[in-house]
């Protein structure tokens, strides 16, 4: 088992847009493999590269008891929205009712740079819509509504993992069709 430290919030790596798969190596198969790992181990339902500390845009799902990953992906939302609470394995204990698409058509490849088409709707939908956020160096907690992001702060700053450094927020480069801003 290959479980990895994750890079918990106030961490750059955040924060910093991942650059896109160029390489479908073993690299890329073990980083697969160490996410997923990882997730399970923690346990999550989702986990992006840059939560381990590598900026590419791959991540890792766990939902219905599917296991998949996708990597580079490009995302169709539904304009149908749902609130649903919402947490992060970098935001440990954290969980805040987030507004998401209902449903998601996310394109991408594999780890072997074949291509790939995963549909889906509530929670397969906001995982896929959190863990392509990361890629985006956006946390769930930018996409709340000022009152719920300064209770989130406050969380954070009380949470006993939290660092010195003064977090950074900012707004979501992604359609959130009015909602949340």
């Amino acid at each position: 088992m290959a479980v990895k430290p994750i890079r918990l919030f106030g961490d750059p790596v955040l924060r910093t847009p991942a650059e896109p798969v160029k390489d479908f190596d073993k690299e890329l198969r073990t980083l697969v493999k160490d996410l997923s790992d990882t997730m399970l181990e923690a346990p999550g339902v989702g986990l992006a590269a840059p939560q381990l500390g590598v900026g590419l845009r791959v991540f890792t799902y766990y939902v219905d008891e599917q296991l998949g990953h996708l990597v580079n992906p490009s995302l169709q939302l539904t304009e149908e929205q749902e609130e649903g609470d919402e947490g992060c394995l970098s935001l440990p204990g954290l969980v805040f009712p987030t507004n998401r698409a209902v449903g998601v058509v996310a394109k991408g490849f594999n780890m072997y740079g074949e291509p790939v088409v995963l549909e889906g709707t509530h929670l397969l939908a906001r995982c896929v819509q959190h863990e392509t956020d990361h890629l985006d160096g956006v946390i769930f907690i930018d996409r709340l509504d000022p009152d719920q992001r300064k209770a989130a702060m406050k969380a954070i700053r009380e949470a006993e993992w939290f660092g010195d450094e003064a977090p950074v927020i900012k707004d979501s480069p992604h359609p959130t069709f009015g909602k949340a801003l």
